[in-house]
């Protein structure tokens, strides 16, 4: 799996996974349960991953969009 990007922002998180599930490309939220326990001030970002040979089709799906992609 390939880091996308991080962010303390839960709606980029899931305005990114409904752009990337439109296109068929699977992504999974990584660090959840740890923004969970912090108790949602959003100290600890959540990372969008998706698998190696999806990356390159979801970065342009989501810099399309105005997202800006790590790496």
């Amino acid at each position: 799996m390939k880091q996308l990007f991080r962010t303390t922002d839960p709606t980029m998180i899931a305005f990114a996974q409904a752009l990337l599930q439109g296109e068929g490309i699977d992504c999974f939220e990584m660090d959840v349960n740890m923004s969970i326990l912090e108790g949602g001030i959003g100290v600890f970002p959540r990372r969008l991953m998706v698998g190696e040979g999806d990356f390159h089709r979801a970065r342009r799906t989501l810099e399309d969009n105005g997202i800006e992609v790590d790496g």
